[in-house]
């Protein structure tokens, strides 16, 4: 049969990415209470493709990812990115692995056991030489230091996410990130809490005022001195109770060349 995507493509102009999109699969993931944990990813996976091809092989990349479907542990990415610029003969693979992770947390007081899900990113870029990004969404509660000055009978709080990104040179489990961003937090946030639990934290959320600055400030702090981290970005975002807007902020650094 004759190969369409190999013909010549005469309108010389090279593709920055082709692939495919929001793919469903099932990942491994490590856990470090548990060991492993099994999830159900979102992939993207692309190449690059130069001006002389019309097309990509599209197949391919399913083809791939099957090949390890019973391994597919995210340490997997770096073998599965090779075998993509060789197969495709790319210069350039991307894979994106965006998944649900779930951690056991026990309320404060009752110490009721419930699951606290965060959304996590696993991101590898291989050209020359691989290059991989770790990163979390972290659900938290901010409440406002402004407002409790100002305020006789209360303040204002709201529940905000802290994003983390980071670049590392050895192992980090996706539990000390969210523990980064849960121990700045005015508060953390919990699957289930009885009455007491309730009082509990919002009590520890007033006497922990917060503006999104403290927050990627205290965030990055953390990062900064953990030496297996070589770059980090930390965002935070408030979705204001009592305003029509979302209140932001970010740090980005490289603590060494990555």
């Amino acid at each position: 049969m004759v190969d369409i995507q190999n013909q010549k493509d005469l309108r010389n102009l090279p593709i920055d990415r082709v692939g495919v999109k929001n793919l469903r699969y099932p990942v491994t993931v490590l856990d470090r209470v548990n060991k492993v944990q099994h999830t159900v990813a979102w992939v993207n996976m692309d190449v690059n493709l130069p001006h002389h091809f019309r097309g990509t092989h599209m197949s391919r990349f399913i083809e791939i990812l099957n090949a390890h479907h019973r391994e597919l542990h995210i340490d997997k990415i770096g073998t599965i990115l090779q075998q993509m610029k060789d197969r495709l003969k790319a210069e350039e693979a991307r894979m994106e692995i965006r998944f649900p992770y779930f951690i056991e947390k026990h309320a404060p007081v009752s110490e009721a056991t419930s699951l606290m899900e965060y959304q996590c990113i696993y991101c590898g870029v291989l050209t020359h030489r691989p290059d991989f990004i770790l990163g979390v969404d972290v659900p938290i509660t901010t409440l406002c230091p402004c407002s409790k000055e100002m305020s006789v009978q209360g303040a204002h709080n709201q529940r905000s996410i802290v994003r983390i990104r980071v670049r590392t040179n050895a192992f980090v489990w996706i539990e000390e990130l969210v523990e980064y961003a849960e121990q700045s937090a005015s508060s953390p946030l919990y699957a289930l809490l009885k009455r007491e639990d309730e009082k509990a934290v919002t009590e520890q959320a007033y006497a922990r005022p917060m503006f999104v600055e403290d927050m990627v400030r205290d965030v990055a702090l953390k990062l900064e001195n953990d030496k297996r981290i070589v770059w980090y970005a930390v965002e935070s975002e408030n979705m204001e109770s009592i305003h029509n807007h979302d209140a932001y902020a970010r740090i980005e650094n490289p603590k060494t060349i990555p």
